[in-house]
């Protein structure tokens, strides 16, 4: 039986035309046996798949959906109000045991909201989280939270770090995942009240493989396969790392013209540093996972293309034939 992902069709600043293109593509993947359920606004989205090939359209639902949660909307209210969205009929196909997995590049707040509403969280999770990606010198490291839980205790940190243990082994193929804590210092006993109690606490927890403290300057050289911290730590550190691949090239362009490098030898600096932004791309992540709730959930980033949305829906279908969710329940059962 294939398994069954609905797409949030009118999630992202280009949507619908690049979620139906990259529903197409993921489709196209000769490994994976998938069925999609596309989520919007039926005669918005049906003559666009009705453009694809037959092959891709046999495998393809369109589900009413005449709603749209805009980016700028406020995601609790309009998760409530707008039952009809395409975020909010994706998540009750998922609850209705109709899809398996759900997908969108459309309002984050809205998707983890309809999470948490819909969904519902985990037996014994507290606080789901969402994680970020961070390029390594060994491959990627992930870190959570990154602004889902800005306020957060040393309990919450234990589950963020079995939950991205349990992600990194079974998504992103690591053996045994190594678990770091964000602070200031690489000593026992250093940080705020938040950062000891949780060291405490990593330390004494079974199943979890903990290296200690992890400072900024060790992220990308990984220091650990996860890193845990508190959302508003979290969110700072990503979004520095997510403006270094902008920057740096710009930063290393202007140095060569100060020192009036021949274009040939540019261009050769300029293909290395594209290879290294490369590896910032959050389209090759596949999104965001929203870790904790009663679901297989990707949340992508608003300017997601083709290939991002393929990669998205391909990292669920990981997430749901790996029994992600089902590991992360089992982990912190009594």
């Amino acid at each position: 039986m294939p398994t069954r992902i609905a797409v949030d069709a009118m999630g992202g600043d280009d949507a619908p035309q690049v979620v139906v293109d990259g529903a197409a593509m993921a489709l196209a993947a000769e490994d994976r046996d998938l069925a999609l359920l596309l989520t919007g606004p039926r005669d918005v989205v049906a003559p666009l798949v009705e453009e694809l090939d037959e092959a891709y359209k046999a495998r393809i639902t369109v589900v009413d959906a005449p709603d749209v949660i805009g980016m700028d909307e406020s995601p609790a209210t309009a998760i409530k109000t707008k039952q009809k969205s395409s975020i909010h009929i994706g998540m009750g196909l998922c609850k209705a045991g109709q899809a398996d997995g759900f997908v969108s590049a459309g309002n984050t707040g809205a998707v983890m909201a309809g999470g948490l509403f819909i969904l519902g969280r985990l037996p014994g999770i507290s606080r789901p989280s969402v994680i970020g990606y961070f390029p390594t010198l060994k491959g990627t490291c992930i870190l959570l939270d990154v602004g889902t839980n800005v306020d957060c205790k040393a309990e919450h940190l234990v589950q963020f770090a079995r939950m991205g243990a349990i992600y990194a082994e079974e998504v992103l193929g690591v053996e045994t995942a190594s678990v770091g804590l964000l602070n200031v210092g690489e000593e026992p006993g250093k940080g705020d009240e938040l950062a000891k109690e949780a060291f405490a606490a990593l330390s004494e927890s079974d199943g979890i493989s903990f290296v200690g403290n992890v400072e900024g300057r060790d992220v990308m050289a990984h220091a650990a396969d996860v890193i845990v911290c508190d959302g508003f730590t979290g969110n700072v550190l990503l979004k520095f790392g997510e403006s270094v691949a902008g920057i740096l090239p710009k930063m290393i362009g202007a140095e060569m013209m100060r020192l009036a490098m021949p274009a040939e030898e540019q261009a050769i600096v300029g293909k290395a540093l594209q290879g290294v932004r490369a590896r910032f791309d959050y389209k090759e992540f596949g999104g965001m996972p929203l870790l904790g709730v009663d679901g297989s959930v990707l949340i992508g980033h608003g300017g997601s293309d083709a290939t991002a949305i393929k990669n998205m829906i391909l990292a669920a279908d990981t997430m749901i034939s790996h029994k992600v969710s089902e590991r992360i329940a089992a982990s912190v059962s009594p």
